[in-house]
Parts: structure tokens; C-alpha cells; sequence
């Protein structure tokens, strides 16, 4: 089965009118080819290396029974507990995969001492882990890899029995972990991380976690013809130009889940779709929702609504400038990835690079090693610290009246971006305040957990159009956790990580409210204030 696209409205409009110059123009067809010229002359350098996953299916297929093998041999060691260890992509597509599968994995995206220190330490002695890094450089990971080094160590258990590498082929990671006598597992060297679901760094954490490798290899095969074909019916034409080729443009992507049976697959778009057009001040935000949102009854001429549903047009009309996606989950990975190369297109910029994301890891990196004082709190109310620029404070003296004036700040085009630098599986709760603000704002807010965030949306953040306002929400260290052989701990590389964020979305003249909370029982004086 593939992917089926409806549309109505401005949606429609844009299909209409783009798609069949699309036909004419091959562009399918090219893509499928790898003709890196698409995108223009600047992109096309970085894109003649970057378009490996339209091969994704072929060349992963000899990956399956080299996965499965190794998931025997763990069992066989009495592995029972797969951890993976990676961020943006490399997380994100595994995470969706094995949840829709409905096997257990343990993603640790995070920097938050809390949530490290649960991943280190339940059943150690059942567990293997993924490290996965594209670069084999990315700080968190090899955070992750030497803490569970060292407690592999501790437990009179070999690291190189228990820890898989998946990394690009000559990188620091694989040259490290080769020498160590570790499994590494390299990936397709011209696939982009967040093109990279259905390569190396999908499918090795999944495989091991136990799901069927191939029959989603086969979903995605049987998407990959009618995505190369030069045709009106190509899902990833008419999904490209619905998403990026309205009139005026609906710059605010909403993606709600609505029958599915495909779990998080918005958290996966949006990782895709934001860091690949969020640049040269345009592009294109995912809002991820759930079905009562406030976007979806608001209806701002600025949104344009994408429904993953199961198969439900032939019980009901498509609502008017709405999209409805249908389809399986391998299909709906490249009818995305299509898509979102096509929306490049469209939009005039390069869909394959990321010029803003290593502004806040240079902040980061800056702050780790001048460890300067914590910006001090412009107040305190009820062991939440509020700090933000003094005209975006003005006299306000509790956390609601900051909030309020905070909200009155979003541009009336802009969106808000609430950025939560505490331990995911501890707060589900929070995500409430995406709704809420929502709610209050009348604007789309987008929920986004840091670190994970800034290898996702983050790019969108600086590069994207300058009409966003951010609410930081961080934690005080307190019980912290040291990192093997590093000069600073999980607690320090967070909050440099956040108040690095800060810094440069500060430097780019956006309003950012950051909100300490210097014990968690203070926590709920949040949710009060949007209440």
C-alpha cells in the first residue's frame, strides 16, 4: 500500500497548480536519479552528497539478517533491554518505528542528570546499547557512551560486549570503536541524519528491539515507484506542493494524529520538515497537536492542517483547506522525505543543510569552558526564577503576569516555541502548556523537550522567519552526575545547552522568558499560571 493524499481548499489550489509543472519538469524522476542540480547551484554541491536515501530500501536490505543475527547473539548473552543513545533523527525515526511496532526501547536523547542516570540504572546487566552518531561527535552521545562505559565496567561486564556503534564510515566514533573491539554498524555516507530513517541508524536499534525489519523495508518499496514516476498521482509531489505551495503560504504545518495507527510519526516530521526548510528567513513549522487543539479551531490563515488518519475518506469529506495522509509506516517515511525535498524546491532553499544549528552548540561549548554565573533572575515567585530582557518583564512581579506579558509579544504571523529542559519521562504533564498557551495565545505553539529540540526544530528557530517567541522552562542542578573523563557534568552541559539557546535566539532579537524552577514540587505554579 502507499501513501493516498487529499486535499481540499488552498491545499488543493497548490497542487493543482504546481504539480503538473513538476511532471513536466521530471522532477520525480530526477530526484530518484540523484541530480543534485534541483536545488540550484549553491545547494548542489552539499546535494550530490545528500540524496543516498531515495536507495535507502536496496541498500538497507543486506543490513537485515546482520541485525538479526546480532539480536540472537544478545539474547544468547541474556539481553533483554535494548538503550538507544542518540539525538535528532537518530532517535526520533527508531523511536517511532518500535512504538508503532509495540516492542520496548529505551531512548535517551537527553542531557538531564535524571533521566541518564534511570537509563544507567535499571537492569545494567540485560541491557545492550545503540550508540548512534553521524559525525561521531555529537557531545551528548559521547556523554552517553562513556557513562555507559564506565558503569559496564563497574558491573564486571566488557563495554565491547554490550555496546553497538552506528556511525558514517571513517568518522571519529567508528575509528574509536573499531580500535576498542566494539560491533559498529556504518551507515550510507550520502544520507543526511534526518533523512536517515531507513538506513543504519533506523534500523539497527530497532531490529534489535525486535521489530520486523522486513516488512517495513517492504512498505517503503512498495511507496518507492509511484514516488519516482513523473505523474499527477505522486503522493510526494502533491504532498510537497500542498505543504509549501499555498498562495498565500501556510507557513505553519499543524500535524494532528487522527486514526492512525502509526505512533509519534508527527514528532518524526517535524524533526524532518523543520530542520531541512528553516532557513534564509522562510520555511516551513511543524505544529504537532492532538485532535482537541486549539490550532484546529482557531483556523489562522497562516495554518494549513495535516491529517494522518487510517482510511477514513470514504466515510467522510476531507475538511476544506485540510490534508489527509493514509498509508503505512515505511511508505509514509519516503512519501515524507519526498515531500520535503519537493518543499525545498518550492521554497528556494536547500533542503539538505543545517547553517544554523551550530550557533547554539558554539554558545554551549563557550559557556562549558568560561562556566560563568547563571544569569541572574530579574524575580522570584514561589521558587520559580523568571529571567528575560527588562522590556519584556517590565514591572511584572509573578510568574503569570510574565507569562502574560510574554504572550503579548508573538508577533500576530509568529508562533510560540515552549522548550522544556528537564527529564521527559518524569513531566508528561507539562506538555499541557502547549495547549494552554495555544489557547491563550491564539498562535500556534510548537513543544519541543531540550536537548532533543536543538537537533530538530532548533534550526528552524534562527533561521527560519523571525516572528518566534520562546519560553524556556529549565531546572536548578541539584542531584547532578558527573561524565567520565569530562570537565563537567550532565547538570553543567544542560544548562549551558539552554542559556546557550537563549543566547544566540537573544542575539537574533527574539523575545525568550526563561523560567528556573529550583525544585520541581515548584513545578506546579507553572501549570497554575496558564490555568
Amino acid at each position: 500500500m502507499t501513501v493516498t493524499v487529499a486535499a481540499r481548499g488552498s491545499a488543493q489550489q497548490a497542487i493543482d497548480t504546481h504539480v503538473p509543472v513538476l511532471v513536466e519538469q521530471l522532477v520525480a524522476s530526477r530526484i530518484t536519479a540523484g541530480d543534485a542540480s534541483l536545488w540550484g547551484p549553491e545547494a548542489e554541491p552539499e546535494a550530490s552528497i545528500r540524496l543516498g536515501w531515495t536507495q535507502a530500501v536496496s541498500v538497507s536490505r543486506p543490513l537485515v539478517a546482520e541485525i538479526a543475527e546480532l539480536r540472537q547473539q544478545l539474547a544468547e548473552r541474556g539481553v533483554t533491554r535494548i538503550v538507544l543513545c542518540g539525538m535528532g533523527g537518530s532517535s526520533l525515526a527508531p523511536e517511532v518505528i518500535t512504538r508503532t511496532a509495540g516492542v520496548d526501547l529505551v531512548v535517551l536523547d537527553s542531557t538531564e542528570p535524571n533521566q541518564v542516570r534511570s537509563a544507567l540504572s535499571e537492569h545494567l546487566g540485560h541491557t545492550a546499547v545503540v550508540v548512534s552518531s553521524k559525525s561521531g561527535s555529537t557531545i551528548e552521545t559521547d556523554s552517553q557512551k562513556r557513562s555507559f562505559e564506565a558503569a559496564f565496567r563497574d558491573a564486571g561486564i566488557d563495554p565491547a560486549e554490550r555496546i553497538i556503534i552506528v556511525t558514517d564510515p571513517g568518522s571519529p566514533l567508528e575509528q574509536a570503536s573499531t580500535a576498542a573491539g566494539y560491533r559498529v554498524f556504518t551507515a550510507d555516507p550520502t544520507v543526511g541524519g534526518r533523512y536517515s530513517a531507513l538506513t543504519a541508524f533506523g534500523l539497527v536499534p530497532s531490529g534489535l528491539a525486535g521489530v520486523d525489519l522486513d516488512a517495513l523495508l517492504d512498505e517503503a518499496e512498495a511507496a518507492s515507484l509511484p514516488l519516482a514516476v513523473d505523474k499527477a498521482s505522486n503522493p510526494g509531489l502533491m504532498l510537497g506542493a500542498a505543504i509549501a505551495g499555498t498562495a498565500p503560504r501556510r507557513d505553519k504545518l499543524v500535524i494532528v494524529a487522527d486514526g492512525t495507527h502509526i505512533v509519534g510519526l508527527g514528532d518524526w516530521i517535524e524533526q524532518l520538515v523543520a530542520e531541512s526548510t528553516g532557513k534564509n528567513g522562510t520555511g516551513v513549522l511543524p505544529v504537532v497537536v492532538g485532535p482537541d487543539a486549539p490550532e484546529l479551531d482557531v483556523r489562522a490563515d497562516d495554518v494549513q492542517v495535516v491529517r494522518l488518519v487510517a482510511d477514513l475518506r470514504a466515510t467522510r469529506e476531507v475538511l476544506d483547506d485540510e490534508i489527509e495522509l493514509s498509508g503505512t509506516l515505511g511508505a509514509m517515511i519516503m512519501t515524507w522525505e519526498y515531500a520535503t525535498v519537493v518543499a525545498g524546491m518550492l521554497l528556494g532553499i536547500n533542503p539538505f543543510d543545517q547553517p544554523d544549528v551550530e550557533s547554539a552548540k558554539v554558545a554551549a561549548r563557550g559557556l562549558l569552558d568560561a562556566r560563568p554565573e547563571p544569569v541572574a533572575p530579574a524575580f522570584v515567585d514561589r521558587g520559580v526564577e523568571v529571567v528575560g530582557a527588562a522590556d519584556l518583564l517590565a514591572d511584572s512581579t509573578t510568574v503569570a503576569a510574565a507569562i502574560e506579558r510574554f504572550v503579548a509579544s508573538v508577533p500576530g504571523d509568529g508562533y510560540i516555541a515552549v522548550q522544556v529542559y528537564l527529564d521527559r519521562l518524569a513531566h508528561p504533564e507539562l506538555e499541557v502548556l502547549r495547549h494552554r498557551l495555544a489557547a491563550r495565545s491564539g498562535r500556534p505553539v510548537t513543544f519541543g523537550w531540550g536537548p532533543r529540540f536543538l537537533h530538530s526544530t532548533g534550526q528552524y528557530h534562527k533561521g527560519g522567519p523571525a516572528h518566534g517567541a520562546f519560553l524556556q522552562i529549565t531546572g536548578a542542578i541539584g542531584d547532578d552526575l558527573s561524565i567520565p573523563d569530562r570537565p563537567f557534568t550532565y547538570g553543567e552541559l544542560i544548562a549551558a545547552q539552554a542559556a546557550g539557546d537563549a543566547v544566540v535566539l537573544g542575539e537574533h532579537g527574539a523575545p525568550v522568558l526563561t523560567l528556573r524552577v529550583s525544585d520541581e514540587a515548584h513545578l506546579p505554579v507553572l501549570l497554575d499560571a496558564l490555568s
